[in-house]
């Protein structure tokens, strides 16, 4: 098993020592098990397609190790770093994701995908983490400094992300971004009352 003395002061001593390890494992398992996952099940989809066999395990080969890249990389990064990026990716995602509105591929009766190079690219997959991240740090803000009006930004950038996604639409992704922020918000001890009028506000807007 490799190792690192608690001396090492190297990239990776340094980031092994202070990574949080049970978010590596539980980053990893997930890994594991949606390669399992596609390998087991893609073949079928790919074939009813008109695609080969193993069109989408390849499509897995080249992404993951891009993907576990950029995750080690991140995980290099200072907590000031992470929110910076967060905030600056989430704009961007933003504006993409009313891209697809004009420029967007239509699949399904839902418009979410863009094209570019060759790549179908789904801008609320970026959404849902960088919003994940530059909500928690409104929040904390508010309770660390008097005066921020975290809470109400939040709630603001909570309501512009949905918005755009029922637009498109995209339900299961309004689902995961709703669990996040409504957990966000009851750890912070926003009031409870004002969390239901909003979730009772969205389901209105999804149905209509």
């Amino acid at each position: 098993m490799i190792s690192f003395p608690r001396t090492d002061t190297s990239l990776v001593g340094r980031w092994w020592w202070t990574v949080d390890r049970w978010t590596l494992l539980a980053v990893a398992l997930l890994i594991a098990i949606g390669t399992l996952l596609t390998l087991a099940a893609s073949p079928a989809v790919a074939e009813k397609l008109g695609l080969d066999p193993q069109h989408f395990v390849l499509r897995q080969v080249v992404f993951l190790p891009l993907a576990i890249a950029v995750m080690f990389i991140v995980s290099l990064m200072t907590p000031r770093g992470v929110r910076r990026i967060s905030v600056i990716g989430l704009a961007i995602s933003l504006i993409f994701v009313g891209l697809t509105f004009l420029i967007g591929e239509e699949i399904k009766g839902a418009t979410r995908w863009l094209q570019f190079a060759g790549l179908s690219i789904q801008p609320s997959e970026f959404v849902k983490p960088c919003f994940a991240v530059t909500a928690a740090w409104m929040l904390a803000e508010q309770r660390r400094r008097e005066g921020v009006p975290g809470g109400l930004i939040c709630c603001a950038l909570f309501a512009v992300v949905v918005w755009l996604l029922v637009s498109q639409p995209d339900f299961g992704m309004i689902a995961v971004v709703s669990a996040v922020w409504f957990g966000q918000c009851f750890i912070a001890g926003l009031p409870m009352l004002c969390l239901g009028i909003l979730a009772v506000l969205g389901l209105a807007g999804a149905v209509v």
